[in-house]
Formats: structure tokens, sequence, C-alpha cells
């Protein structure tokens, strides 16, 4: 792919992130909350250091964002076993159904915006899915170069 292609690629990307993350807050959350209550949800019970691995996010940052979702009842912290000063964070009851609530509303907002482009351009975008999420997996599974 030529950098135009790479610079539009990229551009879109954090635009259409910014906005996902900025519909459906009617649960009180900031986006890194709510994104870090979807892992936790999704994924299982979590160690803080997997939890900023899958974030990207510095480890105080993410210790104040499992706070926050503690004190809201969200998820609770679970001592481990073998290692008492180490913890997993696994969400709670209120937890998943504030997940499934916002992942239902801001699937309400993906929709009436997709449902505002013509069908081509919905069918495009369903047969890049594949690849995108390839892309996605390739982030997550290794890092850049520099």
């Amino acid at each position: 792919m030529d950098t135009n292609n790479v610079a539009r690629l990229r551009t879109v990307i954090n635009k259409l992130s910014r906005q996902f993350n900025a519909s459906a807050t009617d649960e009180g959350l900031t986006p890194a909350q709510a994104s870090a209550l979807g892992l936790i949800v999704t994924e299982g019970s979590l160690t803080l250091t997997e939890l900023t691995e899958i974030e990207g996010l510095n480890p105080t940052m993410v210790s104040r964002v499992v706070g926050k979702l503690d004190e809201a009842g969200l998820v609770r912290r679970v001592p481990k076993p073998a290692d008492l000063r180490s913890v997993t964070v696994e969400a709670t009851i209120a937890g998943t159904e504030a997940h499934q609530r916002i992942k239902a509303a801001r699937g309400q907002v993906v929709t009436e915006y997709l449902n505002r482009l013509s069908v081509a351009d919905r069918d495009a975008i369903e047969r890049v899915l594949p690849a995108l999420e390839a892309l996605a997996r390739e982030f997550r599974a290794r890092p850049a170069r520099s």
C-alpha cells in the first residue's frame, strides 16, 4: 500500500475510534473505563499487567481505571492464591450488564450511520472486515518496529 493510502487508513481508523468511543456513554464511564470493562468481560479475568499490555496504557492509568470500575461495583479485584501481592480483575454481574448495554447502544449508533451509506458502501465495508480484523490481530500480536 502506498504512503498516501496508509495515511488515509490511519486517519480513518483514528476518527472512527474516537467517534465509537464517544458514542453511547450513558453508563457514566470514560472511554478508557468502557474499553477496560469490555476487555475484562470478554477476555475473562485479567491481571493488571495483562490489561496494561492489551490496552497499551501505562500501569498507573490502568490502576486508576480499574479502581474507578471497582468503586462503581463493575469489577472486583481477586487476590491470586500463589502470590497475594498480585490480583486478577474480573467483571461483576453489574459490570457484565453495563458492558452489554454499552455494546448494544454503540451497535445501534454504528447501525444508524451504516444505514445512511449506500448499499455498495455497506457491502464494501463488510467485505473488508476480515482484512481489518487480521490487521488488528497483527497490531496486538507483534509490536511495530521503529
